[in-house]
């Protein structure tokens, strides 16, 4: 009889609780519309936050407070405001830095995508040509990290725009999953 690793079933609650808590905040910044700034959220395990912090139960939805009792993985997120001002993504990444406390973290971010054949000439075109371009797709990226290596992207296209045409990948992005990632370290 086959049985499942104990540190593969460790890594696979973790996988999910990070996937659930990325679909959560996408869906939660997809509630206020398109072009909205860039988000970054704190992503901690509901159940040594409630240890930590035991008002937090006062915040929390009566099923997030249920999961936590189940999944000791269930993952908190907590958006983060007064972010340092940067002149791109890179170098808001590039500022930032957690605590120990923190278990992942995530971010929302929407981007231009082009064809292949559109992208390869994008670098002289012009703001204004690339926001006109009819072959341009809006997509809104959400990814999450988690210090343990776990990692969830979620992307939602503007033309697409509902919870059930969300995709989502583990390494979806992966060089935002790397920029992340760094973040903890």
């Amino acid at each position: 009889m086959w049985q499942v690793e104990p540190e593969n079933t460790l890594d696979q609650a973790r996988g999910e609780a990070l996937r659930l808590a990325v679909i959560d905040i996408e869906r939660h910044v997809a509630r206020g519309g398109w072009d909205a700034p860039t988000a970054v959220f704190a992503l901690v395990r509901t159940a040594d936050a409630l240890v930590r912090t035991p008002e937090l139960a006062d915040q929390l939805p009566a099923d997030a407070l249920a999961l936590a009792r189940t999944n000791p993985d269930h993952l908190t997120s907590i958006e983060q405001e007064g972010l340092p001002a940067a002149a791109d993504l890179e170098q808001l990444l590039a500022q930032l830095a957690w605590p120990e406390s923190v278990d992942g973290a995530a971010l929302v971010v929407e981007r231009i995508v082009l064809p292949p054949e559109v992208a390869e000439g994008a670098e002289e075109m012009s703001v204004e040509e690339l926001m006109a371009h009819p072959q341009r797709q809006d997509v809104r990226i959400a990814a999450g990290v988690l210090r343990t290596g776990e990692s969830w992207c979620a992307l939602r296209s503007r033309a697409n725009d509902s919870d059930e045409n969300v995709g989502g990948a583990p390494d979806a992005v992966p060089g935002l999953v790397e920029a992340l990632s760094a973040t903890l370290a």
